[in-house]
């Protein structure tokens, strides 16, 4: 096969994997034959650490990983993989500029959009060179296209940056649980056996307590590694090892071995009924409100979310009209003084009213809301756009001309229909209502939001 300016063509296909599709797909079989079962299985399956060795070196532990997301095939629609530059010295963090990546197994398409979305970071750098040869993307693509089907792709080959740089490119492409972070690396290299355990173990023993890796040493992906981690511990994940070993326990000897390894990291379950965190949420919320206003104070439940980072808006109604809401778009803050900075400014700082009187406090009612991570629509014009959306799920994100508004799925309730939706958003936004422009930029989030029962 030929690279064209289109599509990035097997590189290393009859070398680390097989190059015919037959023979690949009994190989893929092979490998993804385990059925492990989840240490988490009560959460969500968000990202991946796989290595990237030829199939019949690490092919079983890397299909141990990729076994555990059948159960959530329905789900994923887009892979942000990273993975080392191998071929090609980089100097942060390169994109493709084609269309399609291919493997024997057919073409995956690239997510575009999510790709063009990084080009505002100064890390980030188109470079088709880097990708032409790189194996350790490469390898995971069978896997991916025998497990999940249809998806598309955002190929990310990490040079010579930051692991900061690497973690804020994981977390502006986070999106929901369509998305999969799959991070590409093995682990130490060309020690002997008993050596390498050593070593692997304690690399291991920091990946499993999400802390950073200090050398290439330990992993030659050790930079998106490190990303992964940084944004994993400020999410509040949980990890497990799936499989580790070396190429001394499956086609190697034993006197220069490279090692591997797979590990799953999961988000903590969405809410349920009885789930603590609204009630803990909405006394911060009235507290911080009383508080100004030298009223008495409720006592404060806790809950172990409150630590992490979290974006809400709190809502302040009276007698069934609003009377105040402010929020936050992005998670930049830990929970606990997210909600209390944005109920006191819904109360004293909100443009649209005055500030909040001890005699209006009894007749307040409080309502948070906690917003997932708004992942960006993609679209050609906006009927596209409008026929995306979906009415009482989406809260939606208008950016346009220098302008920016938002309205919570809340207000669905009050414009049901998507074009009356959105021509209000636009308004918010100080814009005609038949504004559309090549630049308009739509992002969508959804969220959980817990309402005090009584004034």
């Amino acid at each position: 096969m030929i690279t064209t300016s289109t599509q990035r063509a097997p590189a290393v296909a009859g070398m680390f994997y097989p190059g015919d599709a037959e023979t690949l797909r009994t190989e893929l079989a092979s490998c993804l034959a385990a059925n492990p079962t989840p240490v988490a299985a009560l959460n969500t399956l968000k990202a991946l650490i796989v290595p990237h060795a030829g199939y019949v070196y690490s092919g079983g532990t890397a299909g141990k990983g990729y076994a555990l997301l059948a159960s959530a095939a329905d789900r994923i629609r887009r892979v942000v993989l990273l993975g080392p530059c191998h071929r090609v010295a980089v100097n942060g963090i390169a994109t493709p500029t084609v269309q399609t990546f291919a493997t024997p197994l057919g073409s995956i398409p690239l997510d575009r959009a999510a790709l063009d979305s990084l080009s505002d970071l100064p890390q980030v750098i188109a470079n088709d060179a880097a990708h032409a040869q790189e194996h350790s993307l490469e390898v995971q693509l069978p896997f991916l296209q025998t497990v999940l089907g249809a998806f598309t792709l955002v190929p990310l080959a990490v040079g010579r940056t930051g692991a900061a740089e690497v973690a804020q490119v994981i977390a502006r492409l986070w999106g929901g649980p369509e998305t999969l972070i799959l991070i590409s690396s093995d682990l130490s290299h060309f020690h002997g056996y008993a050596e390498a355990q050593r070593i692997d173990g304690d690399t291991a023993t920091h990946i499993l307590a999400l802390e950073q890796l200090t050398s290439y040493e330990q992993a030659c992906g050790a930079l998106p590694i490190n990303g992964l981690l940084a944004v994993a511990r400020q999410r509040g994940m949980q990890i497990e090892r799936v499989a580790q070993c070396n190429s001394g326990d499956t086609a190697g000897d034993k006197s220069r071995v490279v090692g591997y390894a797979t590990f799953a990291l999961y988000e903590p379950p969405p809410a349920t009924a009885g789930d603590d965190l609204g009630p803990a949420l909405l006394v911060r919320a009235r507290n911080t409100i009383a508080t100004q206003l030298k009223q008495d104070i409720q006592s404060e439940p806790g809950h172990p979310a409150l630590a992490l980072p979290g974006a809400t808006f709190v809502t302040l109604t009276k007698n069934d009209a609003l009377r105040g809401c402010i929020g936050s778009l992005q998670a930049h803050r830990p929970l606990d003084q997210d909600v209390r900075a944005n109920a006191a400014s819904a109360a004293f700082r909100d443009p649209r009213f005055r500030p909040l009187t001890v005699e209006e406090l009894p007749h307040i009612r409080v309502e948070v809301s906690l917003l997932t991570a708004p992942v960006a629509m993609r679209f050609t014009d906006e009927a596209e756009a409008l026929r995306q959306l979906r009415p009482h799920i989406d809260g939606v994100i208008f950016a346009a001309a220098g302008r920016r508004s938002t309205f919570l799925p809340q207000v669905w309730e009050q414009l049901p229909d998507p074009r009356q939706f959105m021509a209000h958003l636009k308004q918010k936004a100080g814009l005609p209502t038949d504004y559309w422009s090549p630049d308009v930029e739509l992002q969508r989030y959804e969220v959980r939001k817990w309402k005090e029962v009584t004034a």
